[in-house]
Order: structure tokens, then C-alpha cells, then sequence
């Protein structure tokens, strides 16, 4: 095996925690939700637009946050959410372009 091709691989391992966040279509829902939304919205808010318990869409926070897709903004007594995809999106734009690398190499 190549060294590219371990490269690779490992990107994949580091990817699949992000690949995870977006595969469950509420954590979906809210980055569409996000994304329209450029100053944040909070808990409630986001609730009320894609019809999930406020518990349900707090897990779903965490877990966006924890995996960089999110921050939250502190405003008043309430915590907003904004979308922060940056970091995420370039490992996965890094790992596509590898990828298209190693396949152009064994065509």
C-alpha cells in the first residue's frame, strides 16, 4: 500500500465523525435552518421550525457542535446558534481532492 493511499485511509477515519453528523436529516435540517439564518437562532426557534422537542434539538446542537459545524453565541440569558462549517467542510474538501488523486493514479 502506498503511503498516499495510508494517507487517505486515515483521512477517512478522521472524516467519519463528520460523515456521522450528516447523515442524520434533523442535524440536516438545522444546518439548512442555520445557514438561512446568519445571525443564529436559539433552541426555541429552531424547534418550532423543524417540529422536534426543544431536548431533541438541544442533543442535536451538542452534537453539531462538538463536530465544529456550530458555535454558539451567548445573547441575553439565551445561547444562539450559528453556523460555523468551515473547518469541517475543508477536512472533507481535502479528503475528496485526495481521494480524486488516488483514483486518477490507478486509471
Amino acid at each position: 500500500m502506498s503511503k498516499q493511499t495510508e494517507h487517505v485511509l486515515q483521512q477517512f477515519k478522521e472524516c467519519i465523525p463528520l460523515l456521522d453528523v450528516l447523515t442524520d436529516e434533523n442535524r440536516q435540517a438545522i444546518i439548512i435552518l442555520l445557514a438561512q439564518h446568519k445571525s443564529g437562532l436559539n433552541v426555541n426557534t429552531i424547534s418550532d421550525h423543524i417540529n422536534l422537542s426543544r431536548p431533541a434539538v438541544s442533543h442535536h446542537l451538542k452534537v453539531l457542535k462538538q463536530s465544529g459545524f456550530i458555535n454558539s453565541e451567548k445573547k441575553g440569558v439565551e445561547n444562539y446558534y450559528v453556523l460555523t462549517v468551515r473547518v469541517p467542510l475543508e477536512k472533507l474538501k481535502t479528503l475528496i481532492a485526495d481521494v480524486e488523486v488516488v483514483c486518477s493514479k490507478s486509471q
